[in-house]
């Protein structure tokens, strides 16, 4: 990485750090350590991966708390999920160009990690950890809720006033389908591409009905089949959704 780079990082992250090592041990990945010999703890960025996990969470349970306070503590845990997801907070990197600032290994190099949405989503927390680290719980607060909170909170909040899946939507779709007594949903892989580092899942949800052929609801691509599945799952409720608003219900 240019020496340039984290200068380049601390103006999207709105922050000078102090403490420029935290920084750069807040991008460097556990395989860069490994390339460099036996890892001692605090070589890579794990343990501040651990520190911004517990972070983030709180700030976005505290700026729920506060900002919603005619949510249910059920409605509030599933906002809080959606915010803390890897899914989202990969977005988040993703958005700041955080991959470009990684330091990896080179086999983690070869392998697109710069990409991977798990990968960036543990250096957010990590980058988040640091900031928290370098400058107080305000600096974390600050960077948390306008890059992690304010672009999504509203959106998913009225997915939620609309009775949308947020988070799980394969918990959320079976127990709706368990309310309309309408089967068993189930997950067929259609198809997979891509090599083996940059896999593509296609996946499709029927409902699985008892002596019957099983009815197709939604389809769903992922670059893991788990993630594939949720995203059926998630079409498969906007369709229901929309049905049930054209019958009346």
């Amino acid at each position: 990485m240019e020496t340039s780079a984290p200068d380049d990082l601390e103006a999207l992250l709105g922050h000078v750090f102090h403490q420029r090592a935290l920084l750069i041990r807040a991008l460097t990945h556990s395989s860069l350590a490994h390339e460099r010999g036996t890892p001692a703890p605090g070589e890579d960025n794990e343990q501040l991966e651990f520190l911004g996990d517990a972070v983030v969470g709180l700030l976005v349970a505290e700026s729920l708390f506060r900002s919603y306070p005619d949510l249910r503590e059920g409605e509030l845990t599933r906002l809080r999920a959606a915010l803390v997801s890897r899914r989202h907070l990969g977005q988040v990197a993703a958005r700041l160009d955080l991959g470009k600032f990684l330091l990896l290994g080179r086999g983690e190099e070869r392998s697109g990690g710069r990409k991977k949405n798990a990968l960036l989503a543990n250096t957010m927390e990590a980058v988040i950890g640091a900031l928290y680290l370098d400058a107080g719980i305000e600096t974390a607060r600050s960077f948390v809720e306008q890059n992690v909170i304010a672009p999504s909170v509203s959106g998913l909040y009225e997915q939620l006033a609309q009775g949308i899946s947020i988070g799980d939507h394969k918990s959320a779709l079976q127990e709706l389908l368990q309310a309309k007594k309408q089967g068993q949903p189930e997950y067929v892989v259609k198809g997979e591409s891509g090599p083996d580092h940059r896999k593509e899942f296609l996946v499709e949800v029927r409902i699985a009905k008892n002596g019957g052929r099983a009815k197709a609801l939604a389809r769903g691509a992922g670059t893991t089949r788990k993630l594939a599945e949720q995203e059926a799952a998630r079409r498969a409720m906007e369709k229901l959704a929309a049905a049930a608003q054209e019958d009346g219900e």
